[in-house]
Order: C-alpha cells, then structure tokens, then sequence
C-alpha cells in the first residue's frame, strides 16, 4: 500500500513517515505550499503592504533532510490559491462580521484532508498520513493518547468518508515518545520547536499582518455595567470574547473582561471581572454540523474551545446542519469558534457557534 504523508518539516509528521516505513508501507512524502507572500500582495494591490517572511523554506529543507534520511521521495504541491479562497477569506469575512474564526479547522477541511488527498491519489497513494495526535478505529475517530496534544477538536470538518484514506501513526503516542523516536533516529527535526500561530502562515505578528488585509478602525471600549466609555480599541478584529489581556482602559482598578463587539457603534463591550453574567451562557445554535460519527445520540459531551474540558450538552432540536443546544453555564462561548462533540473517547463531529443565550435570551456578542 502506498502512503503519501504530509510533510510539514516539523517532528510529528517526520515520525508519522517513519513509523509508516517501518511497518512496510509504501511511502512519499509530500510538502504543502499554502502561503505566498508577494502573490498576496499582488492580489490586494496594497502599496504599504508589509509581511514578515514565513518560513515555508526552512520547513521544507527540513522536510527534504527527514526524507532523505528516510529514503523516501518528497514531492512539493502549491494549494496557494485553494487556501487563499478556501481559508483565508473564509477568516477575513468572519473577523469582519465580529466573529472568532478557526481556520486551522477549514485548512483541515479544505486543504490537508481534501485537496492534499485528492492529488495524493493522483499519485498513486492508498492513503495519505499526517502527524495529528488521533486515532482512528473500526472507522471511529478517537482522540490522541496524549490528552495535552489530542487535535481530534481541528478535526471535527474533515468529511467522514474521506477519514477512509486517512492515518495517524502517532496518535497511540505522546509527545515526549515522538521526540524521542526522532532522536533515536537521528532526525533533522527531532529537537526543532512546535510550530504556532495561524496555519500554514505561522508566528508574525498578528495585528500587523491583519493590518495589510482589513482596515484597522479604531473606537471606544465601552463598559456595559455602568455605561460608561472606558478607553480606545486598535480594531474589533483584535479581539474576542473573554479576553482580559490588551485592553487599554484607565480609571479603574477593576479587571475588565471582553463581552461583546457593538458593530454599529464600532465598540467593544466590557464588564468587570472574569465572573461577569455576560460571559455566561446554558444554550446556543450550532451551525454547519458535519456529524462524523454512525452513533445516533442527543447526550454528550463538547469542547467549545480547544483544551477546554468537556461539557455536558444535549441535543434539543436539529434543522438540517444546524442544531440548537443546551448545557449548564459555560463561560466565554464564542461566536465563529468550533463546537466539537464527543461521546467518551469518540469525535463525534462539530460545527460553528452561530448564537449563543442564556436563560432564552440571546447574548448580543456582535
């Protein structure tokens, strides 16, 4: 069988490869081009565009090393246009409606187990393979033996038939293990650093990248308990529900918490400490549902944000992709993010917060 693997250049996707080898597949890597600086550019016409250099070529050199050192081919593909249209836009047009968007969930969906898929099989492959901490079993997706490292959350779009033709290799391992197998084998990237920040763009820094795409509108942060303007905000887009850090507001010692963006206005809400009645909801209506698993089920569990524990939700009606449910008060349930569910160790699927309430009453976070 041959396996084609997403080769990031980092170490998870480095021993995916190597594992997968030493079981006696047939295995390619492939790395992904999905961010092109000076084409961006070009596309906006933005004459003060400024962008940080992602460091796509050091990963692939990297990628190249671990396949070298592996014996394996390594192909490169450009999906800069289907990210482009697909991920990007998809985060630019949610940031503007007020929204907390994930587009690490919609380069999953979109890019790494679709259109990566899609030319992989153009290569040959049986399957394609990814560093993901996941399992899959008897065509269920589970979560990742590491509980601190389990991605089964950016998971919960990628269509259920394509699961078919995927693999995790080290998704029964943590991460320490990983790094060590990488060690053991010599390999280029067995110390080289997690990467973060947006997917496939990677670390920069974020508030002056976004400046070269949305326009950057300052307006008054305003507090709901006593109506009151409290200071200035750089861009709604900057910020999101229940956050405390970055606000600049004087004349209260009072720690001040994120509860809302007023569109219209132009303004962001805030209220008084992190136990505010604003930040709390007990239902909400989820949208564009992609249902992985074959278990039928009102009663589980969801993660409204990645490392969140899980909560006890039910299921109270469904309109098509859409569902609306109910759980007892969480904090901070954010328009835009992902609402995952699982039933014990299984990712049942997920979707998009649209609206959230409390007591039937709709929080007005934009």
């Amino acid at each position: 069988m041959k396996v084609a693997v997403g080769m990031s250049g980092g170490v998870d996707s480095s021993v995916a490869a190597l594992l997968l080898k030493e079981k006696g597949y047939d295995v390619i890597g492939i790395f992904m081009r999905n961010w092109d600086s000076a084409l961006n550019n070009d596309v906006k016409g933005n004459p003060n565009f400024t962008d940080e250099i992602c460091p796509q070529e050091q990963d692939y050199n990297d990628a190249l090393k671990v396949c070298e050192k592996l014996e394996i081919p390594l192909f490169r593909v450009d999906f800069v246009k289907e990210y482009w249209e697909n991920v990007f836009q998809y985060f630019l047009d949610e940031l503007k409606k007020g929204r907390t968007p994930n587009p690490d969930i919609m380069c999953n969906k979109y890019i790494k187990f679709d259109a990566f898929l899609k030319h992989a099989e153009k290569l040959g492959a049986d399957f394609v393979a990814t560093g993901h901490y996941a399992r899959i079993v008897d065509g269920k997706l589970l979560r990742g033996m590491d509980e601190n490292k389990d991605q089964t959350y950016f998971l919960s779009q990628v269509s259920k038939e394509n699961f078919k033709k995927i693999l995790f290799p080290i998704g029964w391992l943590s991460k320490d293990e990983v790094r060590k197998i990488a060690v053991k084998n010599n390999l280029e990237t067995a110390k080289k650093k997690d990467s973060t920040g947006i997917c496939f763009i990677g670390e920069r820094n974020f508030k002056k990248f976004l400046e070269n795409y949305l326009p950057n509108k300052e307006g008054e942060i305003y507090n709901v308990d006593n109506n009151e303007v409290v200071g200035e905000h750089s861009g709604l887009m900057y910020y999101t529900i229940g956050q405390r850090r970055g606000l600049h507001v004087g004349g209260t010692s009072e720690r001040l918490f994120v509860v809302g963006k007023d569109l219209e206005k132009n303004r962001l809400l805030v209220s008084m400490g992190s136990e505010s009645d604003f930040l709390y909801s007990n239902e909400a209506i989820i949208e564009d549902v992609n249902w992985i698993s074959d278990t039928v089920t009102n009663k589980c569990a969801a993660k409204f944000r990645y490392r969140q524990k899980d909560n006890e939700v039910e299921i109270i009606e469904k309109n098509g992709s859409e569902y609306r449910i109910k759980y007892n008060s969480v904090k901070s349930v954010t328009p835009g993010q992902a609402c995952v569910f699982y039933l014990e160790e299984e990712c049942l699927g997920g979707g998009i917060i649209k609206e959230v309430f409390k007591d039937g009453k709709k929080l007005k976070f934009v």
